[in-house]
């Protein structure tokens, strides 16, 4: 089995109520991971989407920290022009609570996913491209994810968003 490598992203708002959404992942935006830079091309989420398997929302990639799954119709997902878009349906715990709180306040880092490639192509040595991947999870970072233009509004608050350097960005490889 191949590893699962996991990819920080765009954008996250608390929607009024308790809901969050955003973008979990955006198309054409570079990433340096590590020594080489990635780019996901549009589609790449397409057949993980179709293929209806179970997928997790989660706190920092930790699966005991569950927010939401697709099979309970508390996550939605679809990719569209810009990218992968999500939509968090927030639970009333303590977790919930507190990531709800943290998005409102502007506090959290992010959106991440994790993902294993099946189609990539290297059209530089040091250019990855995601041309289509098997999505296992999303996940709300508290810290700093790999992608740029990372932004955490809390809509009901007032539509007010926190940008995120490059410098603070990073990538965690799991194996």
């Amino acid at each position: 089995m191949s590893t699962i490598e996991r990819r920080g992203a765009v954008e996250l708002r608390a929607a009024g109520g308790r809901r969050l959404e955003g973008y979990a992942a955006t198309f054409h935006t570079e990433a340096r991971i590590g020594r080489f830079r990635e780019i996901i091309k549009p589609g790449a989420f397409r057949s993980s989407l179709l293929a209806g398997k179970d997928i997790l929302a989660l706190v920092d990639h930790q699966p005991g920290q569950l927010l939401a799954r697709t099979s309970a119709g508390t996550l939605r997902l679809s990719e569209d022009a810009r990218g992968l878009k999500f939509e968090i349906d927030v639970p009333q715990t303590t977790l919930g609570n507190d990531i709800l709180a943290l998005a409102e306040s502007r506090n959290l880092g992010g959106m991440s996913f994790g993902f294993r490639a099946t189609d990539e192509a290297w059209p530089k040595a040091d250019t990855r491209e995601l041309r289509s991947v098997e999505l296992i999870e999303v996940s709300v970072v508290q810290a700093f994810p790999a992608y740029g233009e990372t932004s955490i509004t809390a809509r009901s608050a007032g539509a007010v968003g926190a940008s995120l350097s490059r410098a603070q960005r990073y990538m965690e490889t799991v194996r």
